[in-house]
């Protein structure tokens, strides 16, 4: 009688389009593959579920009906995560030792998690505690290293794509500057596709310091010629040329005293002096995350979650799940958490940006 091969679900972090897909793609390929010699238990809440053993023991039926729905069905949280260090709770006590109990207590034979960039660094510590991991890109913000894109990328940018789409007739009619905030953290992946998509006038992103009277500049060089509107796609992480010479902490005191709320409303208030010209912003914020995901996406995560149980029934533990050139490969969950994947500056889409003539703010 073969061994019953046990596995933990978990999603972790922010949720974005396609985690379901990928609990789909885990759990179908896992009983294909392993018959009746699977249990699968999915953990409510992220690590919240592996840490107070809140879990589902979840069946073939559990697994169907799932592919188009956004969020997760699992649920989420995020956890205190002290960098390279420990996951504590409010208190500052660690929590790994719970969650190794609960691992231990199902008789786990892996743990799938979910998550974004930080989501790895922690299942990083969780597998030097004795746990065999195995994780999947998760995130719109597409920045984690070792893989081309994640799932949720694709479909955060159509959202915002259709966001600045809608954005244009309402900027052209009142002849305004719209700047429109986009997520992404302190990456500029996803607002440099949404704004090239949807024929931004200008693109800010964290990776290049901007300089408003440049942008200014330019907005006003585009009404000269015509142009009575303008679009800024701003990334939330956005910063100046001067920002980038504060330190970590005067940087912080300057966000504090700050009477604007975000880096877009500081941008549209200060474009509006530069330019005279009415200014307004747009922030979608988490509606770039929520709903179904796009066809990309479902098939992306499906992928990654078919690797995934590839990798639990040949024993192969530690490793991330990756896309690379269009291939599904898998690396070292080590690799993967060891850094952030930010845009380069010399990335070809930025000079495909340029040479349509967008502003990068530089």
């Amino acid at each position: 009688m073969k061994r019953t091969t046990r596995v933990g679900l978990v999603t972790s972090g922010g949720d974005c389009q396609g985690l379901n897909a990928a609990i789909r793609g885990v759990g179908k390929a896992l009983f294909n593959r392993l018959d009746n010699n699977v249990e699968i238990y999915g953990m409510f809440d992220g690590y919240r579920g592996l840490i107070e053993r809140d879990y589902k023991f979840m069946e073939r039926k559990d697994f169907s009906g799932i592919l188009t729905e956004g969020g997760t069905i699992l649920g989420t949280s995020r956890q205190r995560y002290v960098p390279g260090k420990d996951i504590v709770d409010d208190d500052g006590n660690s929590v790994i030792p719970k969650m190794l109990n609960t691992y231990n207590r199902l008789n786990l034979d892996c743990l799938v998690v979910m998550g974004g960039n930080g989501t790895q660094k922690s299942a990083k510590l969780l597998m030097d505690a004795g746990m065999n991991v195995v994780t999947l890109p998760k995130t719109i913000d597409n920045d984690i290293w070792g893989t081309d894109t994640t799932f949720g990328f694709q479909s955060a940018v159509n959202i915002a794509t259709n966001v600045i789409d809608y954005l244009h007739t309402t900027a052209c009619s009142h002849g305004r500057i719209f700047v429109v905030e986009l997520m992404g953290r302190d990456a500029g992946w996803l607002t440099l596709n949404a704004g090239i998509g949807s024929g931004a006038d200008v693109i800010l992103i964290p990776e290049i310091p901007y300089n408003l009277e440049k942008v200014a500049e330019m907005l006003i060089k585009r009404r000269k010629y015509g142009s009575g509107f303008s679009i800024i796609a701003c990334a939330e992480g956005a910063v100046s040329v001067d920002d980038v010479k504060l330190d970590e902490e005067e940087s912080r005191r300057r966000r504090e005293n700050s009477k604007h709320s975000t880096v877009s409303y500081y941008i549209a208030a200060e474009l509006e002096k530069l330019t005279g010209q009415d200014t307004r912003v747009t922030v979608p914020g988490h509606y770039q995350r929520g709903g179904p995901p796009c066809p990309f996406d479902r098939v992306l995560a499906t992928r990654f979650g078919t690797a995934a149980a590839d990798l639990i029934v040949n024993q192969q533990y530690g490793r991330m799940v990756a896309i690379q050139q269009g291939e599904i490969v898998s690396i070292p969950l080590a690799d993967a958490a060891s850094r952030t994947k930010f845009l380069p500056v010399d990335h070809p889409m930025i000079q495909v940006a340029r040479d349509v003539g967008i502003c990068m703010g530089d």
